[in-house]
């Protein structure tokens, strides 16, 4: 999970230097002069942003004269990935218009079709419980805070919290994408038995296998 950036991180030296590259590439000469730094407190921040992935070297820049190009830097995708809000109100606006158009038969499909997308990078291998455990780091890795408890001859997925849970607290249909990714990776048909609320906490469950 990538966490987002606060406002008092972009109200900090590195994250004006951040802003001011969101604006345009820029070298360490030009980033000194615009916060009133020096040269070395610059690629001191610099390094610091590079380090937590969040600006990269692009290239160089050749000035007037004849001395060494500078270095010119950049805000990776991570950082606009960081710095955005929008994700979690356009899903929720998405589903709102995806489940008044569609009838339910096609929306359960659509929704099953994307938690299938989503699982595809992992492997399927192993045993039911390593599966499970790879769909729960699937998960969590997403933003939920899961773990997987026995239960009988299968498991349990228990959540703290829901990745989704923008979405789920105002369509709770969202679960069906979890259920579906959960499903293909552990090769077997689990069933949902979520909190869905104003609060939503996962919990799904994992059969034994065939």
């Amino acid at each position: 999970m990538l966490p987002g950036l606060s406002r008092r991180f972009m109200e900090s030296t590195r994250g004006q230097v951040l802003a001011l590259l969101r604006r345009g590439a820029r070298t360490v000469e030009e980033l000194a002069g615009d916060l009133g730094l020096t040269d070395n407190a610059i690629r001191a921040h610099l390094a610091t942003l590079e380090r937590d992935g969040l600006v990269k070297q692009e290239g160089l820049r050749r000035g007037p004269g004849a001395g060494k190009p500078a270095v010119v830097y950049e805000p990776t995708a991570e950082a606009e990935l960081r710095l955005s809000r929008a994700y979690a109100p356009v899903l929720a606006a998405l589903l709102e218009e995806l489940v008044e158009r569609l009838p339910d038969e096609e929306t359960e499909s659509l929704l099953g079709a994307v938690g299938r997308r989503l699982a595809a990078t992992v492997p399927r291998r192993g045993t039911l419980e390593g599966r499970a455990r790879e769909a729960v780091t699937l998960l969590n890795d997403l933003g939920g805070d899961a773990s997987l408890e026995p239960s009988g001859a299968g498991f349990l997925v228990r959540g703290c919290g829901c990745p989704l849970s923008v979405a789920v607290s105002r369509r709770p249909e969202t679960c069906r994408m979890v259920q579906a990714l959960l499903s293909d990776i552990t090769g077997v048909p689990v069933s949902q038995c979520c909190h869905q609320g104003s609060k939503p906490q996962c919990c799904f469950t994992i059969p034994p296998a065939a």
